[in-house]
């Protein structure tokens, strides 16, 4: 089966599964459309007490890509969300934290100069009231619709995680299906304690182009969020269901050292 018929097998069964959303599914191959950010934050968090930043951004089209801005407000309007990524302050298991969650129905959460804003700005406000960071992450890349201002964002993410961490501050990556391409290269992997979720594609360029590039084949489950945990790259796959339980043990764990 060449590459194209796979991704059209690929689609037919994502339709069919739209169409019978009581079908239980593992999150790598989940649609989209099936669990939100919004039902993540409502999972994770204690109730009632997510409280989202809302940060003011100007529009941004540096490149005048056609389209580009439209396609930005249909999305807002289809998400309920401004970018690629959502965020605010909250308690899990009682413990205050700064959440932030990224969105894939958003434009696959390739990141741009907002969602690398708010990555910062969020680090910068739980830098200042002394709060762990806890960070969800899915991502296709870079945006290139922003061109080289998009990869500006993994200096600059890292920069400010770099500098949170330094002061003290406990930072918890989330890797979720896909984490790929600059986001990986960047925060999503500068985790003091990095968590996946089973089956999560996790790298920087696919399997398949990564085949082609070295002529060779890849181990089975290359990427994925098992095989990482075997070769020391996750601390631990957390099932969706035990997430808050773990997120809420390794707070209590890190509580004396945070105050």
């Amino acid at each position: 089966m060449n590459v194209v018929d796979e991704r059209k097998e690929k689609f037919n069964r994502y339709k069919e599964l739209r169409e019978n959303p009581e079908e239980v599914l593992s999150p790598a191959i989940k649609p989209v459309a099936e669990y939100t950010i919004f039902d993540r934050v409502k999972d994770i968090t204690d109730v009632g007490t997510f409280k989202e930043f809302h940060f003011d951004y100007p529009e941004t089209n540096p490149l005048d890509f056609e389209g580009y801005v439209e396609k930005k407000e249909e999305l807002r309007a289809e998400c309920g969300c401004h970018d690629g990524i959502i965020a605010g302050k909250c308690k899990i298991g009682g413990y205050p934290v700064v959440l932030a969650v990224m969105n894939k129905k958003f434009m696959m959460a390739s990141m741009g100069i907002e969602l690398g804003e708010t990555v910062c700005k969020s680090a910068e406000y739980a830098m200042e009231h002394k709060l762990p960071l806890i960070i969800f992450t899915a991502s296709g890349g870079a945006r290139m619709q922003e061109g080289i201002l998009s990869l500006m964002q993994m200096a600059k993410t890292s920069a400010v995680i770099e500098k949170f961490k330094n002061n003290g501050g406990l930072y918890i990556t989330v890797l979720t299906h896909p984490t790929t391409g600059g986001v990986s290269a960047s925060f999503a992997t500068l985790g003091d304690i990095t968590l996946a979720e089973p089956g999560a594609l996790i790298g920087f360029a696919g399997p398949r182009v990564i085949e082609q590039t070295i002529g060779q084949t890849l181990p089975e489950g290359f990427q994925r969020a098992e095989f990482l945990e075997e070769h020391g790259f996750v601390d631990q796959v957390v099932k969706r269901e035990d997430m808050k339980q773990t997120l809420t043990r390794i707070l209590m764990l890190h509580q004396e050292v945070l105050v």
